[in-house]
């Protein structure tokens, strides 16, 4: 991107379904090369399948329910992040996730 390009807005209907994963829905607002920025939901006491951002680093932020992420040798390495948590995901890191909350 250049200093030129302008500030876009993408609107909820602007958002594409993309990127299937068990468990997951995600809606894709903005893919450029290193970043992806979207909506992605886990339904109630969903748990994702194994999977990786390729070469995405991965911040996301709890808006509702709960985020359970395995992630490491046999998913021994647990982050348990409420409402208001952020957590990182490092690119290409093997991880899945859950919501063991009753929200999604």
């Amino acid at each position: 991107m250049a200093a030129s390009d302008p500030v876009s807005r993408i609107a909820p209907e602007g958002r594409v379904e993309t990127d299937p994963t068990p468990g997951i829905i995600r809606e894709q607002a903005i893919a450029v090369e290193g970043l992806w920025a979207g909506l992605a939901r886990t339904a109630p006491g969903m748990t994702s399948g194994w999977h990786h951002h390729g070469g995405y680093e991965t911040s996301i932020y709890v808006v509702s329910g709960r985020l359970r992420m395995e992630s490491g040798p046999g998913g021994a390495a647990v982050v348990e992040a409420v409402v208001g948590d952020f957590v990182h995901v490092p690119a290409g890191a093997i991880h899945r996730e859950s919501n063991p909350s009753d929200a999604e």
